[in-house]
């Protein structure tokens, strides 16, 4: 890929690139719309990501040029810059500004990125773009940024300068992941563990259902208020910042106090949900994949149930998942109402799996998914 990349700069640039780099994209493995209530997620990093070659110039201009996008732009290096249009490249051009604020950019830079990431699909795209962007001006420049200050600039990027109000978790897995490694983040203090991953003779599958998230950000917002609100109850008899300080076992003595169905079923399944990561880390580090994969399974259902963000998509992977003797355990996976599912898959059945899951997907949905096979990779690093 970087041999080919070079050729593709060379000809666009007219010089050789003085560097490449890569992000990779994220799926979360377990832990699913618990981000925002302070409890723990569990992401690793995929093989699918970002490659970003570049080179400096003496124009004083940054040229950004993408593989996959017929946008580009020439922007003048100046001291700051504001969010311009709908382009791709306002995620560098967002990193470009934050490092502005503490540092002198001395030199224009061209630019080129290559993604195989499927674009919306929840795995992370933007925050790859972001962290690769970032790591790459901080590795040329040497920049005095450690990673988790990298992580910290690639999210106010997202919420100041797009606009999106995410957490951390995406840029955090994109840069700290390690190859057959899963991260246990607090997503309150940042506290983090890494724990090992390794998937023995199974594969991580990535199922895009190809359906549009049009719900996926009205919904999220919807969800969140509807924790709030179940915060605000439980806090008449107990003190919370979160309500995933609370385990499942604590919140049966305090649930009475949410009288709404609705309420309570979403601080049911966040509060349940905090605990299942814990015990999925466990059943991975001990190389438990059975009890991983019930864990995947009963996060699914709880998603589908009392969370309410999956969809016909969603279920139909993870009902045809379930059927199929060699896949261990399966669930969507991001926000929900489209995106993508991941299956534990046993090796050497991804071709079957895939041409199965095919045909039961476009007979009930009406068109095809998309499968991908990947390993659990790196974060960021220089090439």
């Amino acid at each position: 890929m970087k041999e080919q990349l070079a050729t593709k700069f060379y000809d666009t640039y007219g010089q050789q690139p003085a560097a490449t780099y890569f992000t990779p994209g994220r799926v979360n493995l377990i832990g699913e719309h618990i981000d925002y209530n302070g409890g723990l997620v569990l992401p690793c990093a995929i093989t699918l990501g970002t490659w970003l070659c570049l080179a400096p110039n003496n124009d004083q201009v940054i040229r950004f040029k993408s593989v996959n996008f017929p946008e580009e732009a020439n922007i003048p290096l100046q001291a700051g810059y504001t969010k311009d249009g709908p382009g791709w490249y306002n995620y560098p051009l967002g990193v470009f500004n934050e490092i502005l604020k503490n540092f002198q950019i001395p030199v224009g830079f061209d630019l080129l990125y290559f993604g195989n990431i499927p674009v919306g699909s929840g795995l992370s795209s933007s925050a790859s773009i972001e962290v690769v962007t970032a790591y790459a001006l901080t590795a040329y420049l040497e920049l005095d940024l450690d990673r988790l200050a990298l992580v910290q600039l690639a999210k106010r990027v997202e919420n100041d300068f797009i606009g999106v109000n995410s957490g951390i978790m995406d840029q955090f897995a994109v840069a700290f992941g390690e190859k057959d490694k899963a991260i246990v983040l607090n997503c309150d203090t940042l506290d983090y563990k890494i724990v090992a991953c390794d998937l023995g003779d199974h594969n991580l599958v990535i199922i895009n259902t190809n359906k549009p998230r049009g719900l996926a950000e009205s919904k999220y917002n919807e969800r969140v208020e509807e924790c709030q609100t179940a915060l605000q109850l439980l806090n008449q008899e107990v003190k919370l910042n979160n309500l995933c300080e609370l385990t499942a076992a604590e919140f049966e003595k305090y649930k009475h106090l949410i009288k709404d169905e609705t309420i309570l079923k979403r601080a049911t399944h966040v509060i349940e949900e905090n605990d299942r990561v814990n015990l999925a880390a466990k059943a991975l580090s001990e190389g438990e994949l059975e009890e991983f994969g019930r864990l995947m399974y009963a996060s699914h259902q709880s998603l589908k149930d009392l969370y309410e963000v999956s969809g016909q998509e969603l279920d139909a992977v993870v009902e045809f998942s379930a059927t199929y003797p060699a896949v261990t355990g399966a669930r969507m996976t991001g926000a929900g109402f489209g995106g993508c599912a991941i299956a534990i898959l046993k090796k050497g059945q991804e071709d079957d799996y895939r041409e199965k899951l095919t045909a039961f997907y476009e007979a009930k949905i009406g068109y095809a998914p998309e499968v991908y096979v990947s390993e659990i990779g790196s974060g960021a690093t220089t090439i």
